[in-house]
């Protein structure tokens, strides 16, 4: 009887242990997570950050503005402007 209730203790105090070490892995794993949900949010908001500047920089009106100020360009005259029209497909 005494050794039926040393190893039913034994027991008991192996299964008290691995629920504590499962929650402190749960813990653990839930700071992970809201870590990880954080920086997600971060690179969200960096994301559109990213998109509005593309959109700024590929606007029409500054492409002019480069292309005329740091590259000199100016548009042609009417006389050399050429229309390429597709071939008819047979």
């Amino acid at each position: 009887m005494v050794k039926l209730n040393l190893l039913l203790a034994l027991v008991v105090v192996a299964c008290a242990l691995s629920v504590v070490s499962a929650r402190h892995q749960a813990r653990k794993l839930f700071v992970t997570l809201q870590s990880e949900q954080a920086r997600t949010r971060d690179l969200d908001v960096e994301w559109g950050q990213l998109q509005l500047e593309i959109s700024t920089w590929l606007m029409h009106n500054r492409v002019e503005e480069v292309a005329r100020g740091r590259l000199a360009m100016s548009l042609p005259e009417p006389g050399r402007i050429y229309v390429l029209k597709p071939e008819a497909q047979p």
